[in-house]
């Protein structure tokens, strides 16, 4: 404690409250009149006047320019839930509109088969570490989908339904190497069939294989499902001719096949449900 009193800051502190008491006495003493001890007083405070000034400015400011950033930042958050309303409609709107792409090509579809039975289902799941497009949609045996049956996308085949569980079904695409399906040319009439391929596969594409080394198919012909499967009704296109090549192991020739849609880009599809072939259904 001793030592607190012997200290410059103790000593500094007690000469200036020492002023401020004097300078109260004389203007006490003197009133409002200039005398010459004021002056020495005011010469001595006037620092302390001009930062308490400068102060009391300061802080209006600041309080002016807090009121100032509520304001503005009220006007960002209105405008922030704006723009989450329109993007909410705009996600509406999208969904709609692919819905509608989806039922219009069906409809087409349907038309020429009135029997077609549709199950519209949801993607809920990808593997990312599979190169072939498999996925998992939300409807299952529960809902009358089997192992087997078509799963389109509008006027599209994208694949079949691998497994069916009783809520789920996972859905192996047209690239899968296990896919297989008879096909044929709508435009010559050449039979053949459509599988998957690793190779193709990583640009999206599958393979109109086995066809004969004079073959009339041609760049932009248009594949389509034959029909003989009990399981996979005729004339679903499945895509279009992109290239042709020879096979390297045998002297048969392939068309590379590009897709009706892109397969891993699709929310929404149509599994054929109850289809059965007019010989079966007899």
């Amino acid at each position: 404690m001793k030592n607190l009193f012997k200290s410059s800051r103790f000593k500094l502190i007690a000469c200036v409250i020492a002023l401020l008491l004097a300078g109260m006495l004389l203007c006490a003493a003197n009133g409002t009149g200039e005398t010459a001890q004021s002056g020495i007083i005011s010469t001595v405070f006037a620092p302390a006047h001009w930062v308490a000034s400068k102060l009391s400015d300061g802080i209006d400011r600041i309080a002016g320019n807090a009121s100032g950033d509520a304001q503005y930042q009220q006007e960002i958050d209105d405008l922030r839930r704006q723009v989450g309303d329109l993007q909410s409609k705009l996600a509406d709107y999208n969904s709609l509109k692919a819905q509608n792409e989806l039922y219009k090509d069906a409809l087409e579809l349907k038309e020429d088969n009135p029997d077609f039975n549709y199950l519209q289902a949801s993607v809920i799941g990808r593997d990312s570490a599979d190169p072939f497009c498999a996925f998992s949609v939300n409807k299952g045996t529960l809902d009358g989908v089997k192992d087997g049956d078509a799963v389109l996308y509008g006027k599209y085949l994208v694949g079949i339904v691998k497994k069916a569980y009783p809520k789920y079904s996972v859905i192996s695409s047209v690239t899968d190497p296990d896919f297989s399906v008879s096909a044929y040319d709508i435009d010559t009439g050449e039979l053949s069939y459509v599988t998957g391929d690793a190779q193709l596969a990583q640009d999206g594409y599958c393979k109109f294989e086995n066809l004969d080394s004079t073959t009339k198919v041609s760049y932009g012909s248009i594949i389509a499902t034959a029909g003989i499967s009990s399981t996979m009704p005729k004339n679903i296109i499945i895509g279009t001719v992109r290239d042709i090549n020879d096979e390297v192991t045998d002297i048969s020739t392939y068309a590379v096949i590009e897709p009706g849609t892109d397969i891993n880009k699709i929310d929404e599809c149509l599994i054929l449900t109850g289809f059965e072939a007019e010989s079966e259904a007899e």
